[in-house]
């Protein structure tokens, strides 16, 4: 019942979903950690062409972000050109389950609403 919670409770319940949508924010960071979940390590290029749509100058600015949440490591090998490559860390992986839910529940919506739509004609 609303009348036993306050306001601060309600918003002490909120801080930690506000700081996930922070670091989830966004079209592409999902997507993102989601094919380094799959791949684990990926170059550049290989993330470009696996995130269909995004810029090489969105996907550095995405991966800086993801580095600053502790959730992507840049890999720099010393080789002649150097390779940069990207990880998932141990952390990042933590976002497995969220993942996996988002997916399962995009799955069921997108089935839901083609039924329906099916449904009406």
């Amino acid at each position: 019942m609303i009348e036993n919670k306050t306001p601060k409770e309600c918003l002490e319940k909120l801080l930690p979903v506000r700081d996930a949508l922070d670091v989830f924010q966004g079209k592409w960071k999902i997507q993102i950690i989601s094919v380094l979940i799959y791949y684990e390590n990926c170059s550049f290029k290989q993330l470009k062409e696996a995130v269909k749509g995004i810029t090489p100058k969105m996907l550095s600015k995405e991966l800086k972000d993801l580095e600053v949440n502790l959730l992507v490591d840049r890999i720099v090998e010393n080789t002649r050109p150097v390779s940069i490559s990207y990880e998932i860390t141990e952390y990042g992986k933590s976002c497995t389950p969220v993942i996996k839910a988002l997916y399962n529940w995009g799955d069921t919506h997108r089935k839901t609403i083609i039924e329906e739509i099916e449904k009406k004609k």
